[in-house]
């Protein structure tokens, strides 16, 4: 176990380190099913990282940054919704990220996340939370089963061409 984890709103000197975690995160997506989940790509990071910090500050919008020995470690990206009837369900808290770096994983970083964020989405008034996690993401659906979500809808694929 490393020395402890400080959870802090994200700041746009973070960027570079959100768009290395970003990258990460999209890597081991496309990993699970690269049909289903875009390709890394060698500007990956420095886009990734750009978005994020230009979610810091939005109304609604919520970046978390990790913090271990002055290192950024993981981040979560959460945000408000209104209703979705495309999705069938009213306002919610999303949490669109949850990441942390995999030598700092099994070592309650994304569980102290998880609670930063949720406990952030409940001061901006969201009655519910929701997320996708990937189906072969077990660790992953492990930690939020264990913080009390449960599975509401499953997405299927199917490829149509080529």
């Amino acid at each position: 176990m490393g020395s402890p984890v400080t959870i802090r709103a994200a700041l746009p000197d973070d960027e570079r380190a959100l768009g290395r975690l970003g990258a990460m995160l999209v890597a081991e997506h496309h990993d699970f099913d690269p049909k289903r989940f875009i390709p890394p790509g060698p500007e990956l990071p420095q886009r990734y990282g750009s978005f994020l910090a230009s979610q810091i500050g939005k109304p609604g919008m919520l970046v978390l940054a990790a913090e271990r020995d002055r290192a950024l470690v993981g981040y979560a990206y959460a945000g408000m919704e209104g209703s979705d009837y495309m999705a069938l369900r009213g306002p919610a808290g999303v949490l669109y990220d949850l990441v942390v770096d995999p030598g700092h994983r099994r070592q309650g970083v994304g569980s102290a996340l998880l609670d930063a964020a949720l406990a952030a989405l409940r001061e901006l008034g969201a009655p519910r939370a929701l997320l996708f996690t990937a189906e072969k993401n077990d660790a992953a659906r492990a930690m939020f089963a264990k913080a009390g979500f449960r599975q509401t809808m499953i997405e299927m694929t199917l490829e149509l061409g080529g």
